[in-house]
């Protein structure tokens, strides 16, 4: 927070976030007072150092007085997915003990079914702008702090994250705030700015929601490092090809699928427009078939910096453009310090070449919230940590993922479990059995399938249709199929154990596409 403080002193009149879908911009100097009025109206609330929020807001302006408002007054912020349904909404902001939460109208329908169910508890409710009925005005709240004051000394609030679990509830991952005396203290893992070169002539544009874990730590670093934030509220393919033209666009990141639907666009659309202020354009979240971000480098140029990496924390490796195109399929080698290690169901450490899991050591120990179970799965015995993934390093060291977590879906950046899914689909009348696999998509990388063995044969029809509709009603957007199957029998082991890599493998590219780095 005090490096918003610092550059609303030396440069206040300078854009510190555009948004320009919804026609408007905010100055250093504007952000660090309304901030600093959000956090004066948070401590009147008699949130304590420590208490946290919960946020449901679509990318605008707010989101970012009520992020670092929250750094402000010593808070811990929850960002909710618009994609949660009202049971997901309880129980994180139970799991999260939010002491309240604030809205925006744009997402009134869900805002609206979280108050209908009771989602949100008796924690005071407020929603920003032109309000919604049941929630008190964010605006007249703030009324009553019309100017900057001074705020206590407080230690320096943070985000407080959710991940998917394994079983499909989501993890918490809350990690300890900083004192006050260290409130400019840098981040442990400084290597973004190292590597990607941000600092006060960065623009960045932000293509994702802010309520994910990478866009809102790269809007808030380029806000800390001075530069300027160009954040959309959607991605839509020429859009933001128009906007890294107008802002001459030096940074961003993006996910695989929106490089597939960029490279979808007519070849008169794309090259129309002036993509040479790119400096850095960043990817994660889920692999990159090799021949996409070859043809995004033959576009933009060697400009494509990936990386590996969970909200964890564990550890992360980094592939510069250059290391890339000597590798091609490469996520990095280790950086910061860290050490990588492959190793068997045994935790031996395997060779070069050789598939197994993937661990990292000498990153700071995190922990799930309130789950100290998960939290022990994610540590070996040496104090190694791993996200479950597989991969393989080469004799040089570099990372090459071989597989996802176990059962993971990733479909155009989210993660889906399929236990949730499954869960859902076998409480429909008519279903015996359900398994959910993630197959090819061209356009999200994965799609979320689902293989129904049925009661009646015969009424499959009217089965997928209420099999539709209870997952409409349950399910968040991402974790609906999009493919039902139908089956006398579902795989199994002689004890009975589900064998979903014999589902998935029906749906696997066979080996030698040229897309897929192979060991």
């Amino acid at each position: 927070m005090a490096q918003l403080a610092r550059w609303a002193r030396e440069t206040p009149g300078k854009v510190a976030a555009h948004f320009p879908d919804l026609g408007s911009s905010v100055t250093y100097g504007a952000l660090d007072a309304r901030a600093n009025r959000v956090a004066q109206w948070l401590v009147s609330l008699g949130l304590e150092p420590g208490d946290g929020i919960a946020m449901l807001m679509d990318n605008r302006p707010e989101f970012l007085e009520i992020a670092f408002a929250c750094r402000r007054a010593g808070l811990y912020y929850t960002p909710l997915s618009v994609h949660l349904r009202p049971q997901e909404v309880a129980y994180m902001m139970g799991d999260a003990a939010a002491k309240a939460v604030i809205v925006s109208p744009a997402l009134a329908d869900l805002a609206t079914a979280m108050l209908r169910d009771g989602a949100t508890g008796d924690v005071p409710r407020f929603a920003t702008g032109e309000g919604l009925a049941g929630y008190a005005s964010f605006e007249q709240a703030l009324a009553a702090f019309r100017a900057p004051a001074p705020l206590p000394e407080r230690p320096v609030g943070r985000e407080f994250l959710y991940s998917s679990g394994t079983t499909g509830l989501p993890k918490g991952i809350k990690r300890p705030l900083l004192p006050f005396a260290s409130r400019e203290a840098p981040e442990w893992d400084m290597t973004w700015k190292a590597l990607y070169g941000f600092d006060a002539d960065t623009v960045y544009l932000s293509p994702a929601p802010l309520y994910h874990a990478a866009p809102h730590a790269y809007v808030r670093r380029t806000i800390m490092e001075g530069g300027t934030a160009v954040v959309m509220a959607k991605f839509e393919p020429l859009r933001a090809l128009e906007l890294i033209e107008r802002f001459r666009v030096t940074h961003s990141q993006w996910v695989p699928t929106m490089f597939v639907r960029l490279l979808a666009l007519p070849e008169d659309a794309r090259t129309r427009f002036d993509v040479s202020s790119l400096r850095c354009a960043i990817h994660a979240a889920a692999p990159c078939p090799v021949g996409v971000k070859r043809r995004m480098m033959e576009w933009w140029g060697p400009v494509l910096w990936e990386y590996y990496a969970g909200s964890e924390g564990v550890g992360n490796t980094v592939a510069s453009p250059a290391d890339w195109m000597a590798r091609p399929g490469t996520v990095g080698r280790p950086v910061n310090g860290v050490k990588l290690h492959i190793c068997d169901e045994d935790g031996a450490v395997l060779p070069p070449r050789e598939v197994g899991r993937i661990f990292f050591e000498g990153a700071p120990r995190f922990a799930y919230h309130n789950a100290p179970e998960k939290t022990a799965a994610a540590y070996d015995p040496r104090g190694w940590a791993t996200l479950g993934d597989l991969g393989w390093v080469d004799e040089d060291g570099w990372l090459f993922l071989s597989d996802r977590r176990a059962d993971l879906i990733l479909t155009g950046g989210v993660n889906v479990y399929p236990a949730e899914v499954e869960a859902v689909l076998v409480q429909q009348p008519g279903v015996a059995e359900a398994a959910v696999v993630g197959v090819p998509n061209e356009d999200l990388g994965e799609q979320v399938h689902a293989v129904i063995v049925p009661r009646d044969a015969t009424e499959t029809a009217a089965l997928r249709e209420a099999l539709d509709a209870r997952c409409r009603e349950h399910l968040a957007g991402p974790k609906r199929p999009r493919s039902y199957e139908f089956a006398d029998e579902l795989p199994r082991s002689e004890a009975g154990k589900l064998l979903r890599r014999i589902l998935k493998e029906r749906y696997l590219a066979p080996a030698g596409t040229g897309d897929t780095a192979r060991p």
